[in-house]
């Protein structure tokens, strides 16, 4: 079971059990063993114990992203839970970069959690003292403004998390070290609050993800999928060409990326895509179909419900009328070779 604490808003989750079949050597009822980004404290477990059914498992807390993700291709764990994007700092390119290059892996559900950092100390050490300052670049960035008013002369250091932050001040003596971390990390390292809500930004909100081996959920009418689109060629229009399988279909895309594909040297990059809607429809599908048939490669990563469930009405309209022309198409059809030759 995870630790106790409080999360800042819960998501409605599908059924894992239903997407990933026991192995013969684990009983069907078993709790799964999920891998997070640790340790304990970090915004990560806050988000994951917001779903009832993962909660309700053995969490593992591991140390990076990456360590997340080889423990599940490797089937030590059964799901993984990492960061994906932030409000203000956008996609974590670690993370993305993971999923879409060197692991084959599913995202299968997305959880989204308030965040507010704060800044702690060892009790005594007061705001003043401080001169040295724990937490990762995200969260740093995060909080530009508060340590460019109060803290101008502080050494930035990066930790492995905004929890590995505290509980590394937590085992510092020295007098002048804090941390940027979330309330829970530093009451569990036994560290005084010295600031709260010290993010520059208010709304500032993370989006994690469920990854597993295998197993895509149902479609729900408020779906997003996740794509790599390897350009057949490097050359004018050739964004256009993909973008264009989107936009006549009326299908919005909530993300486009750029990325270096890692083994083409520079100038060598594949495009990452979010997209609204599921591979289960008509229209998805079929534009999966023309990118698969036109472009060099095409990466399928999984699709899965949002956060938000809000149905984007007009692929709504836009499936329902697809699929009129579908039934129309094949009335014609079937009426081929019927014609009377004589």
């Amino acid at each position: 079971m995870l630790a106790e604490g409080t999360a800042d808003r819960t998501t409605p989750a599908p059924n894992l059990a239903a997407m990933n079949e026991p192995s013969n050597d684990q009983p069907p009822d078993r709790h799964p063993r999920v891998a997070f980004f640790g340790p304990f404290g970090t915004f990560t477990e806050q988000a994951l114990r917001t779903q009832p059914d993962l909660a309700a498992g053995e969490a593992l807390a591991y140390r990076t992203v990456p360590d997340v993700l080889d423990a599940v291709s490797a089937g030590e764990v059964d799901f993984g839970f990492v960061p994906i994007e932030n409000s203000i700092e956008g996609m974590v390119n670690f993370t993305l970069d993971a999923l879409a290059f060197d692991h084959e892996l599913l995202i299968v559900r997305e959880v989204v959690l308030d965040i507010h950092l704060c800044l702690a100390a060892r009790p005594g050490v007061a705001l003043g003292d401080v001169k040295q300052i724990y937490s990762i670049p995200v969260a740093t960035a995060q909080c530009h403004r508060f340590l460019r008013e109060e803290l101008p002369g502080a050494e930035l250091h990066i930790a492995d998390s905004t929890a590995g932050a505290a509980q590394l001040v937590g085992d510092d003596p020295s007098p002048d070290v804090a941390a940027i971390a979330p309330r829970v990390a530093a009451e569990r390292y036994g560290l005084d609050v010295l600031a709260e809500n010290i993010e520059d930004h208010q709304g500032n909100q993370t989006r994690f993800v469920v990854v597993s081996r295998a197993g895509v959920p149902a479609p729900t009418g408020h779906d997003r999928t996740a794509l790599v689109v390897y350009q057949r060629a490097d050359e004018p229009g050739s964004l256009i060409s993909i973008l264009q399988e989107f936009a006549a279909r009326r299908l919005n895309l909530s993300n486009l990326i750029s990325r270096p594909t890692k083994h083409g040297g520079l100038g060598d990059y594949c495009f990452i895509l979010f997209a609204e809607g599921h591979v289960g429809d008509d229209l998805l599908a079929d534009a999966m179909r023309a990118l698969h048939a036109k472009q060099g490669a095409v990466k399928f990563f999984g699709s899965w419900p949002r956060a938000d469930e809000q149905e984007h009405d007009t692929r709504a309209h836009a499936d329902e009328r697809w699929r009129q022309a579908d039934d129309w198409i094949a009335a014609l059809r079937a009426g081929l070779g019927g014609a009377d030759q004589r």
